[in-house]
């Protein structure tokens, strides 16, 4: 599965309905609502979870995935040295956030966090970019 940098990931691009995820991928293993009425989807053979959010007309604005094939710039990602992974690619603003055993490392110009436990990549988590003018830069029309 490739990361699309600023785009999606693997078929999906950012701004997809959910009818047209379930095109791609079917129905999801488990779909619910969070606590801020977006739709989440869950597809446990691909590692996914989707938010579809509510205030954007359901558009598809957030991936997270923990799938061991996911790569970035041709370089897999998942039980990766966080430090030569960030050393891989070509940007190199990040901010990192510690929560007890974990880290995110956060690259805000292509909205990408990867998570660590013990210095090893656990998930991806990329979002929709947004623009200057506070909108989303949305992928699919």
């Amino acid at each position: 599965m490739i990361i699309n940098l600023k785009n999606g990931i693997d078929k999906l691009l950012f701004g997809m309905k959910q009818k047209d995820v379930e095109m791609l991928y079917g129905k999801p293993d488990k779909k619910f609502e969070d606590e801020d009425g977006n739709q989440i989807y869950l597809y446990n053979d691909k590692k996914l979870r989707l938010t579809f959010y509510a205030d954007e007309d359901f558009k598809l604005g957030y991936i997270i995935s923990s799938n061991p094939e996911i790569t970035i710039l041709d370089k897999k990602v998942i039980g990766r040295n966080v430090d030569e992974i960030k050393n891989d690619l070509p940007f190199k603003s990040w901010e990192v956030e510690t929560f007890d055993s974990t880290e995110n490392h956060f690259n805000e110009s292509n909205w990408l966090i990867l998570q660590t436990e013990y210095n090893e990549v656990i998930r991806v988590e990329i979002g929709a970019i947004i623009k200057d003018n506070d909108e989303f830069d949305w992928k699919f029309k």
